[in-house]
């Protein structure tokens, strides 16, 4: 008896665990959320021992639950998308190597595709149920992904032509890794729209895309190798159902849904902001380290919002050109500054600029080639902020501002690794306005460096 009683005691902790968490909507915190988003992935096509990515979906609520998940190249184009169903409390793991690879989905179904309950098992606490949407999707037969579709994606996320439609989508770095990021969102509805397409978002939740922020994640950078592995939580995006929220308490619910401010798939919505989601900090700040143990040095992950839909041409690359930032300012240990600026004061490019991170999605090297910097070890402040031709399109809350997320990897060349997101400064929806204050001569050299 009263192991019994013990065990309905635990369940119901357990259960009481799946309250939401709290949080304040407009701050980027690890949360149960509505989205989530890979930043930047790679995967070595040419060698299983090579650099892969994994990531997980988790459902923090009792119920069921359906995530929709859409892999973007570098340029951000939508080049596939699939569904994921979740018992109460699930957990989906995915390698996108055997996705672009093997062509292999991950094997999910509701109840409705899965009445024996072979396929996505739930536990004596997990709610398990029927999503009709997802009948003839739902599961996905083995391989899901044709070879001449994978083809297709391999050619597009290394940065070359498509052999089936002639297309390009991202940045061609000369060798065969791909490279993007992901997004996933709770969902209403299995559905092969992208997020970008018109009906994904209803305001309110009401479209494919849903509201309930219970979804979270995490991601891994794995190298067999080198000896190199690296994780971190994937950023947690949520969403406010918005009318009736206190923003004088912190919670930024209004914003989300009120035209003109910035939302995290504002760019997709027209500014409208129907999407309900917050957005990601635009002003960053981070250590890095060039010597000592981490011989490998740091490296900077790092995806941004280009405030443009999905659109590309092979010869003139991605509809936003190159992207800029406001300020990229390096300090040593004794507070000495050297600016690495690209852009001029809203971010827009100066005459002779190079962009720093000129993709929506990459890793770049500290020190080197890379960032450039006046010692082995300090910090940066990244104001990545930048201004587009679309801003007073979108509304008042985009003008020369933009989203951002910056990841730091530190390595020592195949003995360890350590990684963590950078310092948010600001929010979007409360970005900082300016830079760093230096004295002109110091400003006056970084030119000239």
């Amino acid at each position: 008896m009263n192991k019994w009683l013990s065990l309905v005691l635990g369940l119901l902790c357990l259960v009481g665990l799946t309250g939401p968490a709290a949080a304040v909507i407009g701050t980027i915190d690890d949360v149960p959320a509505a989205t989530l988003l890979l930043p930047y992935f790679e995967v070595d096509l040419d060698n299983s021992l090579g650099v892969q990515t994994l990531f997980s979906i988790n459902n923090a609520s009792v119920a069921a639950e359906l995530a929709h998940v859409t892999i973007w190249s570098t340029w951000s184009i939508p080049v596939i998308d699939f569904d994921v169903y979740l018992t109460g409390f699930d957990v989906q793991s995915i390698n996108l190597r055997n996705i672009l690879v093997d062509g292999i989905l991950p094997n999910t179904a509701s109840v409705g595709q899965d009445p024996g309950d072979t396929i996505s098992n739930h536990g004596p606490i997990s709610q398990d149920i029927n999503f009709a949407s997802c009948t003839g999707t739902l599961p996905y037969r083995v391989p899901a992904v044709s070879e001449a579709f994978r083809a297709h994606l391999r050619a597009l996320l290394t940065g070359r032509q498509s052999p089936v439609n002639g297309t390009c989508a991202g940045t061609n770095y000369g060798d065969n890794i791909a490279r993007g990021y992901v997004t996933v969102d709770v969902s209403n509805s299995c559905s092969q729209l992208f997020p970008s397409d018109v009906g994904y978002f209803v305001n309110g939740g009401g479209g494919i895309a849903a509201n309930d922020n219970v979804l979270w994640g995490d991601y891994f950078y794995v190298n067999p190798g080198e000896n190199f592995a690296q994780g971190e939580t994937l950023v947690h995006v949520e969403a406010a159902p918005g009318a009736g929220v206190n923003a004088t308490t912190g919670n930024y619910g209004p914003l989300l849904t009120t035209p003109g401010e910035y939302t995290f798939y504002g760019r997709y919505v027209l500014g409208t902001a129907i999407d309900n989601r917050e957005p990601l900090a635009t002003t960053f700040a981070t250590r890095y380290l060039s010597g000592g143990g981490f011989t490998g040095g740091t490296s900077l992950v790092v995806w941004r919002d280009s405030k443009f839909p999905p659109g590309a041409t092979c010869a003139a690359g991605p509809n936003y050109g190159e992207l800029f930032e406001q300020q990229i300012v390096v300090f040593d240990e004794f507070e000495n500054p050297l600016t690495v600026t690209t852009g001029g004061p809203s971010g827009e490019p100066t005459p002779g600029a190079q962009c720093t991170f000129c993709d929506e999605a990459q890793r770049v090297q500290v020190g080197g080639e890379g960032i450039q910097t006046n010692a082995d070890f300090g910090w940066l402040y990244l104001n990545l902020n930048h201004a587009t031709t679309r801003d007073a399109t979108l509304g008042p809350g985009y003008i020369n501002i933009a989203q951002a997320w910056v990841t730091t990897v530190m390595d020592a060349e195949g003995r360890f690794s350590v990684g963590f997101d950078a310092i948010q400064l600001d929010n979007a929806n409360t970005a900082i306005s300016g830079g760093v204050v230096l004295p002109v001569n110091v400003a006056a050299g970084a030119a000239a460096n």
